[in-house]
């Protein structure tokens, strides 16, 4: 039976099914479906229980940290959208219960719903796993041969970087939060190997962790690149500045000291597993390496670096 109403709890599949022209069968979204613009328009079915936008990193974590502690959920549902979208597909994810809606509120919009919708759920942990989710996605929504054709056009833009030849592989360490301080993990180790870089700490596929600022020392990276989880390039250098600025142990870094710090738009590129990812790759090749990427073009004030 084909898919006619569709209720995304994951922000790349609502980009997804934006980029497929389902758009039209997407009745329901999150707070965080901000891309496209269009998303923003429909219906919002599930929202987060507090507002995180004026809150610091170290503010979001203990916020977060209080409502799982307590039992509580950092999601909640919005039962009268819900209920009107009345949705054959939830599209959901396994991979982190902190960054998008997780299995408490699938579970309880099946609760509600009359007609118990077929649920999809996306565990992505590496690029191939996110080009099998596209797939996966688009075959489910009846987008099969669109979703192999994107697939095929994202593998070809990763394979022009792939097989350039390196001389030489900096150093390079992916922080994911601030405060405290967490690894970047899943999908982003393997795309700084990708691009040219030696990435430290972190492991492909695994998740993220919290990480000391010691650890960090003891490795003095000579690039430092800072994707806080959710956060843009004009929030990043307010945190930077606010955390990190006046802090003499960072501070004392090689890669502080030789100019070698840089924020990229984590929420757009790095944060969530879609198919913007890909340009998540190739702005970590103009950073890590800039004369071989030099001509690879990028968004606007997709990354920029600490002066």
């Amino acid at each position: 039976m084909p898919i006619e109403r569709i209720v995304s709890f994951l922000p790349s599949a609502t980009e997804l099914i934006f980029e497929l022209g389902f758009q039209d069968k997407l009745y329901g979204v999150t707070h965080e479906c901000l891309y496209p613009i269009n998303a923003k328009l429909k219906p919002r079915v599930i929202e987060s229980v507090f507002d995180s936008d004026n809150l610091s990193s170290r503010q979001i974590d203990d916020k977060i940290m209080e409502l799982m502690s307590s039992g509580k959920n950092i999601f909640k549902l919005n039962h009268d959208e819900l209920v009107n979208a009345n949705p054959d597909l939830i599209i959901s994810q396994e991979i982190c219960e902190v960054c998008s809606a997780h299995t408490n509120q699938v579970n309880d919009a099946i609760d509600i719903l009359e007609h118990k919708p077929d649920v999809l759920t996306m565990n992505p942990h590496d690029i191939e796993g996110i080009l099998l989710t596209i797939m996966d996605i688009s075959k489910k929504i009846g987008a099969a041969q669109e979703g192999e054709d994107l697939v095929g056009a994202l593998r070809t833009r990763i394979k022009y970087i792939k097989n350039k030849n390196f001389n030489r592989r900096p150093n390079v360490l992916a922080i994911e939060w601030i405060e405290p301080f967490f690894t970047a993990g899943h999908w982003v180790p393997e795309m700084i190997e990708l691009v040219g870089g030696k990435n430290l700490i972190s492991k492909k596929g695994e998740r993220s962790r919290k990480m000391l600022l010691d650890e960090i020392i003891k490795i003095d990276p000579e690039l430092i690149i800072l994707m806080p989880c959710g956060f843009n390039v004009e929030r990043t250098i307010k945190e930077y500045k606010n955390i990190l600025g006046k802090n003499s142990e960072w501070n004392s870094l090689r890669a502080v000291k030789e100019k070698k710090v840089f924020i990229v738009d984590a929420n757009s590129f790095f944060s969530k597993p879609s198919l913007r990812t890909i340009i998540g790759i190739e702005i970590l090749a103009k950073i890590i390496q800039p004369e071989i990427f030099n001509e690879l073009k990028v968004p606007v004030k997709s990354y920029t670096k600490i002066i």
